[in-house]
């Protein structure tokens, strides 16, 4: 059994890097161009730009890496691709986040898209995360604190985690383990005292919010799997998303998945509307109509996809009743 680390975090203004090697950009377009006056001192010999997260996709852009490290720089997309190219090139990876708006910078696994559904593939994390709060405080306000979404999925994540070990549906490598429930309730508190304060950009707040995605992806290192922060939130997203195509940004997708599901688990879903309102995740994105028709898919797409046991793999027309208004 192996157990995954953190990349190293260093928290510096992005102009103050100091790195004399060649260097392999892979980003979008929005996101390097909200920090290019930051990183034009560097030495950039190519730069790859990925359209979608696919495994063959990933392939076709592996040619174009030329450099001597690979600096992901902007979001969830730009840094697992940039996992994949760097274990397939074996080259050292930096990433240079650009917004707070998922918990990928800090992860082993890269989430790529198949069969209509989201799988993860072991890549790596990156070495060295470097972070800086004026340019996270500069982000556009839907995405700059969004990856709260990987932090309030606990609620959800580790209900269902709980609910599963009661009707003996946790396999041998996922029991429930009573202190990790514990301790990761905590980190979804951490998640919502700083939201507000992450939400208007404040230095404290994004800190705050850093911590907790850090503590939520090493205590789930520690177990070997992720059921304290992923459950029938993530699943909603994911088949969600077959219904609304690609361009919505991850919170857009999860958000609604946990104040959904939370209410059809009986949760006090009012904290967790305030916390993303707080955090400007917009819930109402996704029509009535697609939201009715993936609750009642969900069981079969839960099932299909092989997913660990939920309340997504009970949902029934009469938890229709039970959806809450999103606003």
């Amino acid at each position: 059994m192996s157990i995954w680390h953190l990349p190293k975090i260093e928290i510096m203004p992005f102009k103050d890097i100091s790195d004399a090697r060649s260097i392999c950009v892979v980003t979008t377009r929005a996101a390097f161009d909200a920090v290019k006056q930051h990183v034009q001192h560097l030495t950039i010999s190519s730069s790859i730009e990925p359209l979608d997260a696919s495994i063959a996709h990933w392939d076709q852009l592996v040619d174009g890496v030329k450099g001597d490290v690979i600096y992901a720089i902007g979001g969830g997309l730009a840094v697992d691709t940039a996992k994949y190219l760097a274990v397939k090139k074996s080259l050292p990876l930096v990433s240079l986040p650009t917004a707070l708006s998922v918990d990928a910078f800090l992860t082993w696994a890269s989430g790529f898209r198949r069969d209509g559904s989201v799988y993860y593939i072991e890549t790596k994390p990156p070495d060295q995360l470097i972070v800086d709060f004026d340019v996270l405080a500069s982000a556009p306000t839907s995405i700059r604190a969004a990856g709260i979404c990987d932090v309030l999925s606990i609620a959800t994540g580790a209900w269902d985690w709980k609910f599963a070990e009661e009707q003996g549906e946790n396999p041998p490598h996922m029991l429930f383990i009573p202190y990790v429930y514990q301790t990761i309730q905590g980190v979804l508190q951490g998640g919502l005292d700083c939201a507000e304060a992450a939400g208007r950009g404040d230095r404290e707040g994004l800190k705050q919010l850093l911590d907790c995605l850090a503590m939520e992806v090493q205590l789930c290192n520690q177990i070997g799997h992720s059921r304290p922060e992923e459950g029938s939130e993530h699943y909603f997203a994911y088949s969600v998303e077959n219904s609304m195509g690609k361009g919505l940004p991850h919170g857009d997708l999860v958000g609604p998945g946990i104040i959904l599901m939370a209410a059809l688990q009986g949760q006090d879903i009012q904290p967790l509307l305030d916390a993303h309102h707080a955090c400007n995740i917009p819930l109402t994105n996704i029509p009535v109509s697609v939201i009715e028709k993936t609750i009642l898919d969900l069981p079969t797409y839960s099932h299909r996809h092989h997913f660990a046991y939920g309340i997504a793999h009970t949902l029934t027309h009469q938890h229709l009743a039970a959806l809450p208004h999103l606003a």
